[in-house]
């Protein structure tokens, strides 16, 4: 990696920084819950590292905690994490061909809410032949931000825990993260998008629990956007 690939992952990280105070604090939250539903300190940390699925990890514990068989929690989180597979092809119309480095499964691996909507607010900005340098820059920075949050939550679970603002700041900390994220969206068609979301998963929970109602949201929103592209062309 010469100096300028190095000043874009360098740059890559920079940009993953709203996303790791946002994660922080939501990985230390996942480590306290996990540890509290029974499971072990290197297990909690094992889990980020290897599904880094953010809510799905929360449900996943869950259902664990609950005796939940194999299957149960392996559809669910299967659900949830579905809209990934709109995600990727979105993603990947930002990236040229012509100046592919790395593995596509090892730059979908990191693909997450947040890492995908500062993706599309920030890699229009970057040279084309140094965008997927960057990524793996913004994916290392919050990756590495989750594991670090979960590997301080789950090891200092029995001293943090019963602390009535950490209890508190639980609740209220993830719908923080996505609201600010939400307000990176300023073109009208992203616009659109959230809203058709936003609505269809609003709906869908009067009538579905909350993993089933959310991948719909996001199979509505992503829909919307389909459809309406060929009327720009």
């Amino acid at each position: 990696m010469n100096g300028f690939e190095r000043g874009c992952f360098v740059s890559g990280l920079k940009a993953s920084l709203p996303i790791d105070v946002g994660y922080l604090p939501i990985a230390v939250s996942f480590g306290l819950i996990s540890v509290q539903s029974g499971l072990s300190p290197y297990m909690t940390i094992l889990i980020s590292a290897v599904i880094f699925a953010g809510a799905s990890q929360f449900v996943l514990v869950s259902l664990i905690s609950s005796g939940a068989g194999f299957w149960d929690p392996l559809v669910v989180v299967l659900l949830m994490n579905f809209r990934h597979a709109f995600y990727g092809p979105s993603f990947a119309r930002k990236l040229s061909p012509d100046h592919a480095r790395f593995p596509r499964a090892w730059l979908a691996a990191g693909l997450t809410d947040e890492v995908f909507a500062t993706s599309l607010s920030h890699l229009s900005k970057v040279n084309e032949q140094h965008r997927e340098t960057w990524y793996i820059g913004l994916q290392m920075g919050a990756y590495t931000a989750w594991v670090i949050g979960t590997a301080i939550g789950a090891i200092s679970s029995g001293q943090i825990a019963h602390l009535p603002i950490v209890h508190q700041a639980i609740h209220f900390i993830l719908p923080a993260l996505f609201m600010a994220l939400l307000l990176e969206f300023t073109s009208r068609d992203s616009l659109v998008l959230v809203f058709v979301a936003a609505s269809v998963t609003a709906i869908m929970l009067f009538v579905l629990p909350t993993y089933q109602a959310m991948p719909i949201g996001m199979l509505a929103g992503a829909l919307s956007m389909s459809w309406r592209k060929p009327a720009h062309g």
